[in-house]
């Protein structure tokens, strides 16, 4: 194996010791090299790049790769009110919550600068009354959540400050379905996995892709169900692969050196939008950024995890080094330690110690 290829197999290695099975994928220049280690479920072979994960909250990217998708294409305004692309969602104008004069916007809600809470109204005591609830977002119709939203209190005014919000995510997913008339999964497929020539990455599995879909279980290692995340698939509900996957950073790493293909003025968008969060981080459509101390390097970091019941996942990149970093597992253990050593490694051109 050449050493980007050793490197993945070796991080593979390491976590499959914590997980029950995992797949990595290392990105370097215009090499590719995906490898995987433990076992896709009970009985299962070890899993590979066409093998299935949820990626839980590495959904928001795409969510929010839809909304500059839809704004370069005039159907939506970044700074729209939410109020206004959800009227209809629930058969009238939806009630938005305010705090000041500036309403909540698509912009704010991708930069999670809405002021709104992490979860939907109610289930904050659910979790607590019942934390191990296998499918904890399957009752959260369109109904149940605009009539959450219209009695929930905005924790500080839109735009000042970051605050992550999953409720944000899924009501700009529900937002943009509504404005242009179709499901969230079609609209996915439409604005990024056809343009991208992704096949795998999905809300609802075919047939051929539940074959190789991998079971989802707890850090200790007990299967767990599948996750429905019902009106709010924008926050978390896509599933993928690493090959899908990787032809997605491939995408992110050559926004600029290919300005013309299909997404990069999208892309472009995305990151040319920017809220600070601290001086060395900050928050674009959908990913999370920062750049290391000059001590560590000094290198951009662009990222998003995930997670849901039974998965974890963590994805990263760097354009100006032009590497990436993919990690899916079926474990709800995070993998973003494994993910960010293995991206600095990548960084620093391979040189570092393991």
């Amino acid at each position: 194996m050449n050493e980007l290829a050793c490197l993945v197999q070796q991080t593979a290695d390491r976590l499959s010791g914590r997980h029950v099975g995992v797949v990595v994928a290392g990105l370097a220049g215009g090499d590719v090299e995906i490898r995987g280690a433990g076992r896709t479920g009970p009985g299962g072979g070890v899993p590979g790049p066409h093998t299935l994960f949820e990626i839980g909250s590495v959904t928001k990217v795409f969510t929010s790769l839809v909304l500059a998708r839809l704004a370069l294409d005039g159907a939506v305004r970044l700074d729209e009110p939410l109020a206004e692309v959800l009227t209809g969602a629930a058969g009238g104008r939806a009630v938005v919550p305010a705090k000041g004069p500036q309403p909540i916007t698509l912009r704010h809600l991708a930069t999670h600068t809405s002021g709104l809470p992490r979860l939907p109204r109610g289930m904050v005591v659910q979790s607590l009354m019942a934390p191990n609830r296998p499918d904890p977002y399957a009752d959260c119709t369109a109904e149940r959540v605009l009539d959450g939203l219209a009695r929930t209190r905005l924790r500080t005014a839109p735009g000042r400050g970051f605050r992550y919000s999953n409720l944000g995510a899924g009501l700009l997913g529900l937002a943009l379905a509504q404005r242009c008339g179709i499901g969230y999964e079609e609209l996915v497929a439409r604005e990024v996995c056809a343009p991208l020539g992704l096949v795998d990455t999905c809300v609802r599995s075919d047939p051929d892709q539940s074959a190789r879909l991998a079971h989802g279980h707890t850090p200790g290692g007990r299967p767990v169900p599948y996750w429905n995340l019902a009106a709010v698939p924008g926050m978390g509900a896509l599933r993928s692969t690493a090959a899908d996957l990787v032809v997605f950073l491939r995408a992110q790493l050559a926004t600029e050196r290919e300005p013309d293909a299909p997404l990069s003025p999208a892309i472009a968008l995305t990151r040319e939008t920017r809220h600070r969060v601290n001086p060395f981080a900050w928050t674009h459509l959908g990913w999370l950024g920062h750049r290391l101390h000059t001590q560590q390097g000094g290198h951009l970091q662009i990222w998003h995890n995930g997670g849901t019941g039974g998965f974890s996942s963590f994805t990263a990149f760097d354009p100006e080094k032009q590497v990436g970093v993919v990690v899916l597992a079926n474990t709800r253990r995070s993998a973003d330690p494994a993910g960010t050593a293995l991206l600095r490694r990548l960084q620093n051109g391979f040189s570092a110690a393991g």
